[in-house]
């Protein structure tokens, strides 16, 4: 109740009073999970955790490093290789799932024969001491 009151005095709105109670409590309960169990993690018996209807198979999954791996597609990152591949009239998966898998597979890194940006050191200064003069 005293929290509700002090809420009021300070000016919440309706809506946003169980929401300054909950939190608290909420927070209480999700340290004491972490301390007892290690993670946060969803812990409830009931619910579904099993893995999605459109999950890619293992053979999907090594289809789409394969692919990646080829000649063609060496130097090429997954905007371009859909499409690439949409023009010959194959799906093998979403870029987002390719882009997931290769940095699953710690894959995603500079891909094909150019180099990756390199550093710059900082440009010289010049100074001017007299008129068209620079030292």
């Amino acid at each position: 109740k005293i929290m509700l009151i002090l809420s009021c005095i300070a000016g919440a709105t309706y809506y946003l009073i169980p929401l300054l109670w909950c939190l608290p409590m909420t927070i209480v309960a999700w340290k004491k999970l972490d301390a007892e169990y290690g993670a946060s993690e969803d812990r409830r018996t009931y619910a579904d955790h099993s893995d999605p209807a459109n999950k890619l198979s293992p053979e999907e999954r090594q289809k789409v490093i394969d692919t990646v791996n080829e000649p063609r597609f060496a130097s090429m990152p997954p905007c371009q290789i859909v499409p690439a591949l949409a023009d010959e009239g194959e799906y093998i998966a979403s870029e987002s799932t390719i882009y997931r898998i290769l940095r699953e597979e710690k894959m995603q890194n500079h891909r094909g024969r150019s180099q990756e940006p390199g550093k710059h050191g900082k440009p010289t200064s010049y100074s001017a001491t007299a008129p068209c003069s620079l030292e």
